[in-house]
């Protein structure tokens, strides 16, 4: 399958899990406590644990009139019609992936955007919280359904394996188990810091350790809102146009401080960092702005960084592209076109599904660079063959 004769890669493709994905591969000991998805309506991404709702944006009010609900349009009743029929399964993944003209697709979850998004029982306060076993027991038994998920198709389906940061150790093994026994692409972790803990800590080395071993990458994907702290996704919005223009960017832009700012690539030079759905336009004034930072108060806040912030980002991270992102040509100018992956986004509100790739090859940037975005630096993030 070819686009103008190029190989087509999505570096952020989602499926959308059952509602009783963790009644029925969760370890029996948190059967009790599992996640539970919501389907009150259509497409409904949100979950509980315990007594709590995560991801609210389904539950604004829908104007009057308005036939997609909040954040779906209108026409995505009929474009997505395919895959509800059959619940979403591998089949229709792999249905959405030929209308889209893609060869191969690394998937990451809905529910499990936003599944994780609590601090530990320690350390919420009044809000909820995991205990540390729990929120590991949830982020494996959504691996082992996300590999039986990919055995449909295991030349073309690519797992990205969920973290549970709340226990760092039991994270760091979860990398070793679904590398080595699932043969996933990558693992990925939601830009929200649990208790607080900046990505670069050191405590969490043993996670970026595991992956460097491992060669693969570690990616960050934002989602909904959640109990995570600092909220990405700015509180003090209250519908889903506003809080989700600023959670997404926000998010990453925040983790590529901790790691080309606060030393994680420096300490793991051969980690290789995803960071998705997020959008890359920003990325030449928010490097700009680290690296004059690091001149003025780099001897006193990072005097062991050996090199500019924008040095480390260019040379281990990579952001996504989207259909209709016009303004990449400005980060194609400042940056090159190396380290930049395509995304459609499938199945969510904002996906161009099924004319994401039709979209995307009329962006402004010449055609040696889309072929590079669409297919090859796919294959160095995911270290994939060309």
């Amino acid at each position: 399958m070819t686009t103008n004769g190029w190989k087509v890669a999505d570096s952020d493709m989602h499926i959308m899990e059952p509602p009783d994905l963790w009644q029925r591969y969760i370890d029996p000991a948190w059967l009790d406590v599992a996640p539970v998805g919501l389907s009150e309506v259509r497409r409904d991404m949100r979950v509980q644990v315990k007594d709590t709702v995560l991801s609210i944006s389904t539950r604004q009010r829908v104007p009057r009139g308005w036939t997609g609900g909040v954040g779906w349009r209108p026409s995505q009743d009929t474009s997505y019609a395919h895959a509800e029929d059959r619940a979403w399964d591998a089949t229709s993944q792999l249905e959405a992936m030929d209308a889209e003209g893609l060869d191969a697709a690394v998937l990451f979850p809905s529910r499990g955007l936003f599944v994780l998004g609590l601090d530990t029982v320690d350390h919420a306060g009044d809000a909820p919280g995991y205990e540390p076993g729990l929120a590991a027991a949830v982020a494996c038994a959504y691996n082992d359904w996300l590999h039986d998920f990919c055995a449909e198709e295991p030349t073309r389906l690519f797992g990205a394996g969920l973290l549970a940061p709340h226990d760092v150790g039991a994270a760091a093994d979860e990398v070793k188990r679904v590398v080595q026994d699932y043969g996933f692409k990558t693992v990925f972790l939601h830009p929200g810091c649990v208790n607080g803990m900046p990505w670069h800590h050191p405590d969490y080395d043993p996670i970026w350790r595991a992956c460097e071993e491992l060669g693969v990458p570690i990616c960050f994907h934002g989602g909904g809102q959640n109990y995570l702290r600092p909220d990405y996704t700015l509180e003090v919005f209250d519908n889903l146009m506003m809080w989700h223009t600023f959670g997404q960017p926000l998010g990453i832009m925040a983790v590529i401080v901790s790691f080309a700012s606060g030393g994680v690539i420096q300490r793991f030079p051969n980690l290789r960092v995803g960071l998705l759905e997020g959008n890359c336009g920003w990325a030449p004034w928010l490097l700009h702005r680290l690296d004059e930072h690091w001149e003025w108060t780099g001897p006193t806040d990072a005097p062991d960084l050996d090199r500019a912030p924008s040095e480390f980002f260019r040379s281990n991270c990579f952001l996504s592209v989207e259909a209709d992102e016009w303004p990449v040509k400005y980060y194609v100018d400042a940056f090159g076109d190396d380290n930049l992956v395509f995304s459609t986004d499938y199945p969510h509100g904002d996906s161009k599904y099924p004319d994401s790739v039709k979209g995307f090859l009329e962006l402004p940037i010449p055609d040696d660079t889309k072929r590079k975005i669409l297919w090859d630096n796919w294959c160095r993030l995911y270290d994939m063959p060309v």
